[in-house]
């Protein structure tokens, strides 16, 4: 974690039960955007309460560890077994059993425009 020196934000996802981690770098570059989300839609404002009411900022101990407070611990649904998921500019932690569940979950929503394009 060069990038940050250390320095994380663990938030709450808005909208899966897992958790987000930024580096304090890219946090402070969306904050903005969190902020000024509209406060008379309920979408917006329920966004905002999870992201800016579960922030806790961090820093990684010598280790590389990070303590989860119980209420993001809640949350997430974490219990011994964690998955840690990539996500570009930030990583998704899930409990094991909840990610293995997400997995195996149906997905019959429709593929947006910008995937159809997507080569891998």
């Amino acid at each position: 974690m060069d990038v940050c020196g250390g320095k994380l934000v663990m938030t709450a996802h808005p909208d899966e039960n897992c958790l987000l981690i930024y580096p304090e770098p890219q946090w402070l570059e969306i904050l903005p955007k969190i902020e000024a989300l509209p406060s008379f839609n309920k979408k917006a404002r329920r966004t905002q309460r999870l992201l800016l009411g579960h922030a806790a900022p961090m820093e990684m101990d010598g280790s590389g560890r990070l303590l989860v407070p119980p209420t993001l611990r809640d949350h997430g649904r974490l219990d011994k077994n964690l998955m840690i998921i990539g996500q570009g500019k930030k990583l998704e932690i899930w409990g094991l059993e909840h990610w293995q569940s997400w997995l195996d979950e149906a997905d019959d929503g429709d593929m947006p425009e910008e995937m159809m394009s997507l080569s891998l």
